[in-house]
């Protein structure tokens, strides 16, 4: 039996690098990819934001930064993102994999790879910050942008629900 899992999952992995390798040709369009999931990801952050200060009164989820293009988006470094209110803080870290896109830590291939840490002062104190992890994932013709907890193995589209229930656990 663990043959056939070891199996299985070798052809998962070559199924995988081979949809990457047939989307992603080179360089250029690995950045461009990268540049629009930078964006892409600011976006949801922004309307997760927006929505959340609709129905607040005046107080206000803050995102940073607040405006996040395309051209705003570091190859070289991790960028950041972040939401925040008083004290409780949903920090977006992603970079660029090693290579133009990955199947390492996903079996899906990504093009840019992070993590979600969320924390308030009380856990802090005891050295706890929850994290998951996050992938901009290639698929076929499209790139979408994935979770993954690594304590329950989840996996799925990154989305306003998500982040709220990941910010709701800190109040």
């Amino acid at each position: 039996m663990p043959d056939n899992d070891l199996i299985a999952r070798l052809a998962q992995q070559i199924d995988a690098a081979k949809r990457a390798e047939r989307f992603l040709v080179n360089a250029e369009d690995v950045a461009a990819l990268r540049r629009r999931g930078a964006s892409e990801l600011h976006a949801i952050c922004a309307e997760f934001a927006a929505s959340v200060n609709n129905k607040l009164g005046g107080v206000e989820l803050e995102l940073s930064p607040p405006e996040f293009g395309p051209d705003t988006y570091q190859e070289t470094v991790v960028n950041l993102l972040q939401l925040g209110f008083q004290g409780r803080v949903m920090q977006i870290a992603f970079e660029a994999p090693a290579g133009l896109f990955s199947t390492d830590k996903f079996l899906i291939p990504y093009v840019l790879e992070g993590e979600i840490r969320t924390f308030n002062q009380r856990m802090l104190e005891r050295l706890e910050v929850r994290s998951q992890m996050l992938f901009y994932c290639v698929e076929g013709e499209t790139a979408t942008w994935r979770f993954f907890d690594w304590r329950t193995m989840q996996t799925g589209p990154l989305g306003r629900d998500l982040l709220a229930t990941l910010m709701g656990r800190l109040f």
